[in-house]
C-alpha cells in the first residue's frame, strides 16, 4: 500500500513539473562535529580554490585536447558526433544551501534553460532572483542557451543554488531561514519510482566537485569478489 502511495505521489508531481524528480538529503555534509548546520553558501571563496588533483586533471584534459589537433577535421566531427549520440540523458543534481538536493533528468540536447524553468516550479520563493554555479572553482552558469550536452552536463553534474542577493541583507536572512524547497516538493525526501526508501550514497557531494565528475552510471561500487584459487594450483 505505501509503495502504491508512494508511486501516486511521485507521478502527481511528475505530471505537474512535466519531469520526474528526486529529493534526498546529503547526510554527509549536514551537520558539523557539534550537530549544527553550516550552510554551503557560507565558504570563503578560497574553498573553491584548486587543488593538486585538480590541477594534474587539467593538465590532462589540455594534452588530451592537443592531440585532437593532429586528427582531420572529418575525423574530429565524426568521433565527436559518435559521442554525443552515446549519450542521450542528462542526470542533473542541484545542491541547495539547506542540503537538500534535487534530482532531474534532461535529454542531452534540451538547453539549460529547462533546469532554470524546473526550479522555478520548485523552489518556495520563486519571486527571489537566484543563479547557479558549479566548483571548483567557484564558476556562475550564466548562458542558458547552452545545451547539456555542450556545456558539459552529461552523463551528470553537480550544480549549487545560491539566491542572488548580498548574504549580509534583511532578504538573505529571511530567505534562508525558511527552507528552499517548496512543502510537497520536500515531502518527496526518500522516494524514488523503485520505492527503495534509502538515501542515495552522498559521498560525490562532501566536496564540490568539477562539472564532468559526477557519473550517474558509477553512483554505486561494484560489489568486491573473494578471491579464489585456480584450479591448477594444488596443496
Amino acid at each position: 500500500m505505501e509503495e502504491a502511495s508512494a508511486k501516486a505521489k511521485l507521478l502527481y508531481v511528475a505530471n505537474e513539473l512535466g519531469h520526474e524528480i528526486r529529493v534526498f538529503t546529503n547526510t554527509a555534509t549536514s551537520g558539523s562535529s557539534n550537530g549544527t548546520s553550516t550552510l554551503i553558501n557560507d565558504e570563503p571563496d578560497d574553498f573553491y580554490d584548486f587543488t593538486p588533483e585538480d590541477y594534474y586533471r587539467s593538465i590532462a584534459n589540455k594534452l588530451g585536447a592537443q592531440s585532437q589537433v593532429l586528427k582531420t577535421r572529418k575525423i574530429r566531427e565524426a568521433e565527436a558526433a559518435a559521442r554525443r549520440a552515446r549519450v542521450t540523458k542528462a542526470v542533473i543534481r542541484v545542491l541547495f544551501p539547506d542540503y537538500y538536493v534535487l534530482e532531474a533528468k534532461f535529454k542531452s540536447s534540451e538547453e539549460i534553460q529547462k533546469l532554470v524553468d524546473l526550479l522555478r516550479k520548485v523552489i518556495a520563493r520563486p519571486d527571489l532572483p537566484f543563479y547557479l554555479y558549479t566548483t571548483p572553482p567557484k564558476e556562475q552558469i550564466k548562458d542558458f542557451s547552452k545545451d547539456f550536452y555542450s556545456a558539459g552536463f552529461v552523463p551528470g553534474a553537480i550544480v549549487y543554488f545560491s539566491y542572488d542577493f548580498p548574504k549580509e541583507s534583511e532578504l538573505a536572512a529571511s530567505a534562508s531561514a525558511h527552507p528552499y524547497l517548496r512543502e510537497d516538493i520536500l515531502s518527496l525526501n526518500g522516494l524514488d519510482f523503485s520505492c527503495e526508501q534509502s538515501n542515495p550514497n552522498s559521498s560525490d557531494l562532501e566536496r564540490p566537485t568539477t562539472v564532468a565528475s559526477y557519473d550517474a552510471s558509477q553512483s554505486a561500487e561494484p560489489a568486491k569478489k573473494k578471491p579464489t584459487k585456480p584450479k591448477w594450483l594444488k596443496l
